[in-house]
């Protein structure tokens, strides 16, 4: 952790779409429960030509759409935190105005620090650090936090890490993948690590395979041109995806400390075999129906024909002892029929089983972790059918639920942006992606698009409001497994 916390927080990208319904919600959140530092300042700067009060207003309306009214404290409190400074950040010419913002912004008695959230097209990344360093706002007590796409390929990402890295040194660069400010996929460290029941069966001995599914309900919703340029193989598994997979896969660190943690994740992504054309699927939606609801296809949506995957299944392999000869089976998509994000450890069957012949219905134990829409995890075991059974034990698949916010009924549920705000703020990258992971996340989705490019993969046809293509189904039906549904 840094040995500095923030006194002022610059905002890039204020007047966007993630400024209004996640960040600044969240903000205020943090500032309701007294978790912001008294004195921090929050600045906020775009293209948009409007000034404090203006930017004020603007937040205030964000905060009555996004944020629950029990949630928001004294507004008026959080919005006398706001200032705003217009800026183009393609031209170098207002960043010492905006600077001078900065400085005035500081409320500190002694030497505080600054924290800056960049959330900006990867286009100018390089630009606004170049204007950064122009206005002096790269110093030792800065730290920049870079928001997603970083890239669309290995080498594009590596442009805009040597831009960054130019400026900033890694232990004051925050990489955001804003899964891994949800509850539950942080509670996965906890249910592995902090009970000793899972751990000793947390390999390929026990487990037989592990599904991870993100399925989405909604199709473009506005980002046409980003989309179709990245696709889901770029826009959700190398990052939101590639994460959950390490986490579930990674050696137990030595201590819950950003580089220990880090350290083992990007072991896991480095053991990721190169996926062949055969182990993916990629699909894209036409027509249909969702929730009940009409939906147009993706070309039309488009309004032109495209070869962009918005459906894509892959089974992944991770080449070490632990995880030999186990399948992590992934899958993400847009309009299929719920929006769910879920985490599926399958056990294997008991060696031997004792019921034999008795119709007893024996199935093998798995672990289902929801991250959204409802966080909960199950755990479905095996138990007797009461009654007196004359033909011989009946059993039944009985799952332990445990539902998070009725386990945790008098915490608050928070927006994941809230533990990632706190934590840059604080200056701890635990929760954060580090270079060496986000490159070798790329690397191996390189190698995926490679293999696509190679044998002339074309996404096939799916219906909206149904689960992918139906060679997703082949894809694990051919190993004898099902996908959770």
């Amino acid at each position: 952790m840094s040995d500095f916390a923030a006194d002022r927080l610059l905002l890039f990208g204020a007047t966007g779409d993630l400024s209004r319904r996640k960040l600044l919600p969240s903000l205020c959140a943090l500032d309701a429960d007294g978790l912001l530092p008294e004195n921090l300042a929050i600045i906020g700067t775009a293209r948009s030509e409007i000034n404090d009060a203006e930017f004020r207003n603007m937040a205030r309306e964000a905060l009555e759409e996004f944020l629950p009214a029990d949630r928001r404290g004294s507004m008026a409190t959080f919005l006398n935190r706001l200032s705003y400074q217009q800026l183009d950040a393609s031209t170098i010419e207002g960043f010492d105005a905006l600077a001078q913002k900065v400085a005035d912004a500081g409320r500190s008695g002694e030497e505080g620090g600054l924290a800056i959230f960049l959330s900006t097209a990867p286009s100018l990344f390089g630009p606004t650090i170049a204007g950064l360093q122009h206005a002096g706002l790269t110093g030792d007590r800065v730290r920049m936090c870079l928001e997603k796409p970083l890239g669309t390929d290995l080498a594009t990402s590596a442009e805009i890490n040597d831009a960054v890295a130019a400026a900033f040194p890694e232990e004051r660069i925050f990489r955001i993948d804003h899964y891994l400010g949800k509850e539950t996929v942080q509670n996965l460290l906890a249910l592995r690590f902090a009970n000793i029941l899972f751990e000793p069966i947390w390999n390929s001995n026990v487990i037989e395979h592990v599904q991870i599914t993100v399925a989405e309900t909604v199709g473009l919703e506005g980002r046409v041109a980003f989309y179709d340029d990245a696709g889901a193989l770029r826009d959700m598994v190398q990052n939101h995806m590639l994460q959950l997979l390490a986490l579930v896969a990674m050696e137990p660190p030595t201590s819950f400390d950003a580089t220990a943690v880090r350290d083992e994740k990007v072991k896991v992504l480095r053991a990721l075999r190169p996926a062949k054309a055969a182990e993916t699927v990629t699909g894209q939606y036409r027509a249909g129906a969702v929730e009940g609801k009409a939906v147009p296809g993706y070309d039309e949506e488009l309004g032109k024909p495209s070869d962009t995957e918005t459906f894509t299944a892959i089974k992944a392999h991770v080449d070490n002892w632990r995880w030999k000869g186990v399948p992590f089976y992934l899958r993400t998509g847009k309009r299929l029929p719920k929006r769910v994000t879920e985490i599926l450890v399958q056990f294997r069957c008991v060696p031997h089983s004792i019921f034999e012949g008795t119709g007893a219905g024996l199935r093998p134990n798995k672990l289902l972790i929801g991250i959204q829409p409802e966080e909960d995890i199950t755990l479905s075991l095996m138990a007797k059918v009461p009654g007196l059974d004359q033909d011989g034990v009946r059993l039944r698949e009985v799952p332990l639920k445990i539902s998070m916010p009725d386990a945790f009924a008098e915490r608050q549920r928070r927006i994941a942006y809230e533990r990632l705000l706190l934590d840059l703020i604080k200056g701890d990258q635990t929760l954060f992606v580090r270079r060496d992971e986000v490159e070798a996340q790329w690397q191996w989705i390189d190698s995926i698009r490679a293999e696509w490019e190679a044998n002339g993969v074309t996404p096939k046809t799916y219906t909206s409001g149904t689960w992918g293509p139906s060679a997703a189904i082949a894809l694990t039906e051919r190993d004898g497994v099902t996908w959770h549904e």
